[in-house]
């Protein structure tokens, strides 16, 4: 639907009262007389939730049957939010608040009257609280609700909260020298310092950022967010707000705030929407002063299941059988950030954890899972991936997790467990599937242990995926062609792009998903490593084998329309 079709079909307000969304509902044979009734005599009985919710909630009704009976039955316009720009200017004159209590959100001005989507448009109490509110007539328009809490969390954003916050403890900073506020816990204790850091972490959530970085420059102070594997300028602060905000950052983590020059790390933990997301916080002094990262560490349930990574169905029926194995060596190799400890953890997750004593040692502990026993690596009481591996060794487990392999002492450590009858599963820093093997190589294991040892490795990349709000075909480039048919040896005519639209902000990609390719240590590969073959040479082997590389994965994903060609070359590429 057109903005023009929207102005023909929403109309002013008129004086006769609707009818209420029950009665609207049963009319219109939606919903039974019975399951009204039994939705009012909850709401009777003190239950707080909205008519539509409960019915929803129960099972009597879908949003979209609730939206369309509503549309049809009032006379008024059905509105996709998906597709409908949302005048950014109204978002100032309906607060937040209001919007996700009587969930609705301004559209745009349409015959001097401000058009709505509502779910519930029968309530004329809200729309008359709205229009003495906003100083505008409403025409009331219909949207599912999913759709209206998304458009909600979308567009509206905490920065201009931020910046009024940030306003209100500035001139604090007039009183304290910039040393002196940073070290004085009750200053950053004060509400608008901890309000302003809470409203970056929740955006930072609501905007699906994995990371967050706060970076002093010349007089300024930028707020910037990592959204599927790019930066992004999010705010501009004065430059006045940075040692509050860092040293705020810093207490949560448990640092020193009044250590600046050496690099710390810590994390914390925060209550953001109803749940709880973790936050791994790293400093280290820059030219403009002490800057920080803070990674922002998804939900736990999101993680765990292995479907959900993006391997083919091929290479994760023969992952499944590698971590099935009862003793061995399987490694997950890649850059930083390409999600090797999200593959690691949906890994654990497939084993039997009641039967089975899992034991892991990471740097830092990411996520906390019942049934496994994690230890987290501490240098100050000399814990590291070496000592602790071999504490572990006595505490009789099945399966071991090594957050990284990145020393002789600890590849040889994970080596020796792996030849011991346990299961051991690690990370290592190398750039493709046959680099892992000649990585633990360097680190100075012999390879007659590895081969004996490595079940197999698997490497990875993470690519945006396409959003599916703006997906449209188009054609490639020159370039996109030629790497395409170089690798999948038939011709690219099209392919799957996002044009850019509010749901994506404007990049036209939405998510992420991995793309693997995954080397099985088989009796001629295990010989061709022994043998001092070279990785050119094992990558041949394999491929003669069935490998399929990251190269042809990736270009997978294109001809699926997944992702496109210049997100593949962009990330996978780098690779000979």
């Amino acid at each position: 639907m057109t903005e023009d079709t929207i102005r023909e079909q929403t109309l002013p307000q008129t004086e006769q009262q609707p009818k209420a969304l029950g009665r609207v509902l049963v009319e219109e044979k939606v919903i039974s007389e019975e399951h009204l009734q039994a939705a009012l005599e909850l709401q009777k009985a003190g239950d707080p939730r909205r008519l539509g919710t409960l019915l929803i909630e129960n099972g009597w009704l879908d949003p979209e049957s609730l939206a369309m009976a509503l549309s049809v039955h009032l006379n008024l316009p059905f509105i996709d939010l998906k597709r409908h720009a949302i005048n950014r200017d109204l978002l100032e004159v309906v607060p937040e608040d209001f919007a996700r209590r009587h969930h609705l959100i301004p559209l745009d001005i349409v015959h001097g009257a401000m058009a709505v989507v509502m779910e519930d448009p029968t309530d004329v109490q809200v729309i008359e609280e709205l229009a003495a509110l906003s100083g505008y007539p409403i025409s009331p328009t219909v949207g599912t609700s999913n759709d209206i809490e998304d458009a909600i969390d979308l567009h509206y954003k905490a920065h201009r909260e931020i910046e009024r916050e940030v306003a209100e403890f500035i001139p604090v900073e007039g009183l304290l020298a910039a040393e002196e506020l940073a070290a004085e816990e009750e200053a950053l204790a004060q509400d608008p310092v901890v309000r302003a850091v809470d409203l970056i972490l929740e955006q930072a959530v609501r905007d699906r950022a994995s990371d967050i970085h706060l970076v002093p420059d010349h007089n300024t102070f930028r707020v910037r967010y990592r959204i599927d594997g790019i930066l992004h300028d999010t705010l501009t602060l004065p430059k006045a707000s940075h040692y509050p905000l860092i040293s705020r950052i810093k207490i949560l983590a448990g640092m020193n705030i009044a250590e600046r020059r050496r690099p710390q790390d810590g994390q914390f933990s925060r209550i953001v929407e109803g749940e709880e997301t973790f936050f791994r916080v790293a400093t280290s002094d820059t030219t403009w002063g002490e800057m920080a990262t803070v990674r922002v560490l998804g939900r736990s349930e999101s993680i765990l299941d292995i479907e959900r990574l993006g391997m083919d169905q091929e290479t994760m029926r023969a992952f499944r059988r590698l971590i099935q194995s009862p003793f061995g060596m399987v490694l997950v190799s890649g850059p930083t950030g390409s999600g090797k400890t999200t593959t690691l953890y949906a890994a654990l997750n497939q084993l039997d954890h009641e039967h089975r004593n899992i034991m892991t040692i990471e740097d830092p502990v990411e996520y906390n899972f019942q049934g496994i026993n994690q230890i987290q690596v501490n240098r100050a009481a000399e814990i590291t991936f070496a000592s602790g591996l071999r504490g572990v060794m006595r505490l009789d487990p099945d399966v071991i997790m090594v957050g990284e392999v990145r020393d002789t002492e600890t590849a040889q450590a994970a080596t020796q467990a792996a030849l011991t009858g346990h299961l051991v599963l690690s990370s290592i820093h190398a750039n493709d599937a046959p680099g892992a093997f000649y990585r633990l190589s360097h680190l100075g294991v012999e390879r007659f242990l590895l081969t004996s040892a490595i079940l197999g490795a698997i490497s990875q990349r993470l690519v945006r995926r396409v959003c599916p709000h703006c997906v449209t075909m188009t054609r490639p480039t020159p370039e996109e062609r030629e790497a395409y048919a170089a690798i999948m040896g038939e011709p690219l005519e099209s392919y799957r792009m996002g044009e850019g639209c509010n749901y994506c902000g404007q990049t036209g990609y939405l998510g992420r998903t991995g793309v693997f390719e995954l080397l099985v240590a088989t009796e001629p590969i295990r010989h061709l490593f022994n043998e001092g073959a070279s990785t050119d040479v094992l990558r041949a082997a394999a491929e003669k084998d069935g490998l399929v590389s990251m190269k042809q994965a990736g270009m997978m994903k294109v001809k699926q329309g997944i992702t496109t060609p210049s997100e593949v070359i962009r990330n996978v590429y780098s690779i000979a």
